[in-house]
């Protein structure tokens, strides 16, 4: 098998457990009722966080471990990959968000799947797009840097995706209750596609492409050694 189709399965792969994981906490949680919000918040977070920590862990060495097209756009950016394996990614990822998103819709009890959305995103109702769009891309700035500062960079220490892991974790813990939390445009797109909820997706597209975006270019420019 060639490393580029085990790079592509990787990517596929990982972002189908992701989603399963991540839009399924959502929804397991989803009959848990008001009184139980900051339990409930914690358990999503750490579903995200964890998840998507082991899978990165998991696919390091095959595909880099991107589960992510902000990720997989950041490190375009900073010619850690080259245009078409970044399209290539990234079309591999919108695939597995929407089998994986498909499986929670499929397996879990539907009751839960319909209050949930399949754990498609929703912005809090006091939450304007502008501020959503600025929320996304701070916490997916947080997120990419982690990735160059514990996965790019040579000088990063070696502790597989974990370091991701509890950025994905923290930034739920913040932004989780103002826009889901997203940082990546497949974990938004694949439920909200499944569900037909695609309300606010584009929030979930320009906020993480553009913290991605400077995340990157700060890293390349400024904070990757330079033999680099």
């Amino acid at each position: 098998m060639s490393q580029n189709l085990r790079s592509l399965t990787a990517e596929f792969v990982g972002t189908l457990l992701f989603v399963f994981v991540g839009a399924g906490s959502v929804v397991t949680t989803a009959l848990a009722g008001p009184n139980a919000g900051a339990v409930t918040s914690l358990i999503v977070a750490l579903a995200h966080g964890v998840g998507m920590a082991v899978i990165v862990s998991a696919t390091m060495n095959i595909s880099g471990g991107h589960i992510n097209p902000a990720v997989t756009t950041g490190l375009w950016i900073a010619n850690k990959i080259d245009g078409r394996l970044a399209a290539q990614y990234i079309l591999a990822q919108l695939l597995g968000a929407l089998v994986g998103a498909a499986l929670v819709k499929g397996v879990l009890p539907r009751a839960a799947v319909s209050l949930a959305l399949g754990g498609a995103p929703r912005l809090a109702g006091d939450v304007t797009f502008l501020q959503a769009v600025w929320i996304e891309a701070l916490l997916t700035f947080f997120l990419v840097s982690a990735v160059f500062g514990t996965a790019v960079s040579s000088q990063a220490p070696k502790i597989g995706g974990f370091g991701i892991g509890l950025a994905i974790f923290v930034d739920a813990l913040v932004g989780g209750s103002l826009t889901g939390a997203m940082m990546n445009p497949a974990r938004a797109f694949g439920p909200a596609l499944i569900n037909v909820s695609l309300n606010g997706q584009a929030v979930y597209w320009i906020g993480p492409l553009l913290g991605a975006a400077v995340a990157a270019a700060l890293w390349k420019a400024v904070l990757l050694p330079r033999s680099q």
